[in-house]
């Protein structure tokens, strides 16, 4: 069976897992979730132009219906042969913070090379990832792909998947601690993409100025084969220059960048150092970098008809939270406005955690500050903190109808489930 449906893919190279995303002549994977199970809907998928739907639990007879033991395992499988069948270079990474910022970047300077086939937007876990692999086709020259895990083993489970002959872990800090329970669980999976680069001889880029990386490199006992990035080793000077990260690297034009805060400095250079082995040109390496502006409401700038907004509301952990608020603290401008979501997934550390970004608050003095949900609520009430507690964005939403802001710089920070985003797409800041 796992035969015939490569041969299936072959002639169908477009999958689908949304009834409502079907294109004509797809493949449709009948996935399963919580709430959902795509078996249910795997007539009206072939109705809408699938070519076949892969299904587990359907008890409808079509010809075209194409019956595995688990689809889940059947895409993942699928992945896995077609992944086998290129032999050109493929880079994975992963890390707690600046994945998908990095991923871009690097994305952007390969681009000027190579017809690159890279992670889309945050797709990046069990699913994402062979969905991921699926799209490099014949045109392919170069893979990139971003790999998340909330759970121990799944980093060497996708690393397994992707086969990479290259990669880089961003950093290591405290996110997902609710599925890892400790800093050690975390290193242990994302180090497995450094173990699977040193089993197969592959390419590791690493942050010479994080020590954690380079103490698992030594480790691994392949500190001295790995080829470093940095801001010693590559002679940096940053500054934010109204609002966005500018950087001096020795060999490369002055790079004026789109991004806020110092802290995407290890970002900017990680795609530098892929891109020098690659042997992309510096000239268009620092053209691709200053040209990428962030999107999907990570450290990206907007400017509305009455505020400025530094939107970082894609995620938030503990160190992510405390680099946006130093960065933010040494922004321009007079009036300052907090608007700080809870941080998801910290298991038992989750009100030690929040009640330390209380107190960095507190330091910072902002004008105004918004507690959002009931995480920050907490802590903020605890430590008798200055500023406004809402159960959730909804809330304050509704406040902010009635009492409009106007003339502020505003940094929206948090987590995802937290919906702060909601903030920006619902104008109550300003078109």
């Amino acid at each position: 069976m796992k035969d015939k449906l490569y041969s299936l893919f072959l002639k169908h190279p477009l999958i689908c897992t949304d009834t409502r995303l079907i294109r004509s002549g797809c493949l449709f994977f009948a996935l399963r979730g919580e709430r959902f199970d795509g078996n249910h809907f795997a007539l009206e998928a072939l109705a809408k132009g699938a070519a076949y739907a892969v299904v587990d639990n359907c008890l409808v007879d079509d010809p075209r219906l194409i019956r595995v033991p688990d689809v889940l395992a059947a895409l993942q499988h699928l992945s896995v042969i077609h992944r086998k069948t290129f032999n050109i270079p493929v880079i994975a990474l992963t890390g707690s913070n600046g994945k998908t910022t990095t991923k871009e970047l690097i994305h952007a300077v390969l681009a000027t090379r190579f017809r690159v086939t890279a992670t889309k937007g945050n797709l990046n876990n069990h699913i994402g990832v062979p969905l991921s692999l699926l799209e490099m086709n014949s045109e392919t020259q170069a893979g990139l792909f971003e790999m998340g895990a909330s759970h121990p083993g799944e980093i060497a489970f996708l690393t397994e998947m992707v086969r990479p002959d290259a990669g880089l872990v961003t950093n290591i800090s405290r996110a997902h601690m609710e599925g890892f329970e400790t800093i050690e669980g975390i290193k242990k999976c994302k180090g497995a993409l450094y173990d699977y680069l040193a089993s197969s001889s592959g390419v590791v880029f690493y942050n010479a100025d994080d020590p954690v990386l380079c103490r698992m490199l030594e480790e691994r006992n392949i500190y001295k084969k790995a080829i470093a990035y940095g801001t010693e080793v590559q002679g940096v000077k940053a500054e934010v220059v109204e609002g966005v990260l500018q950087l001096n690297v020795e060999g490369y034009p002055l790079i004026k960048t789109n991004l806020a805060g110092k802290y995407n400095t290890p970002n900017v250079l990680a795609a530098l150092a892929v891109g020098k082995y690659y042997g992309t040109d510096p000239m268009e390496t620092a053209n691709a970098i200053a040209s990428y502006s962030p999107s999907n409401y990570r450290s990206q700038w907007i400017q509305t008809s009455r505020n400025k907004i530094l939107a970082d509301a894609y995620n938030a952990n503990p160190v992510s939270m405390v680099l946006s608020l130093d960065s933010f603290s040494a922004a321009e401008g007079s009036r300052k406005c907090l608007v700080l979501g809870d941080m998801l997934e910290l298991g038992s550390e989750s009100h030690r955690e929040h009640l330390k970004i209380v107190e960095q608050v507190e330091r910072i003095k902002a004008e105004k500050v918004f507690w959002v949900g009931p995480l920050f609520t907490r802590a903020a009430e605890e430590k008798g903190a200055a500023g406004m507690c809402f159960p959730h964005v909804d809330a304050l939403i509704t406040y902010l109808e009635k009492e409009a802001l106007e003339g502020w710089v505003i940094l929206i920070k948090g987590s995802n489930g937290i919906r702060l985003i909601k903030l920006i797409t619902s104008g109550v800041l300003g078109k």
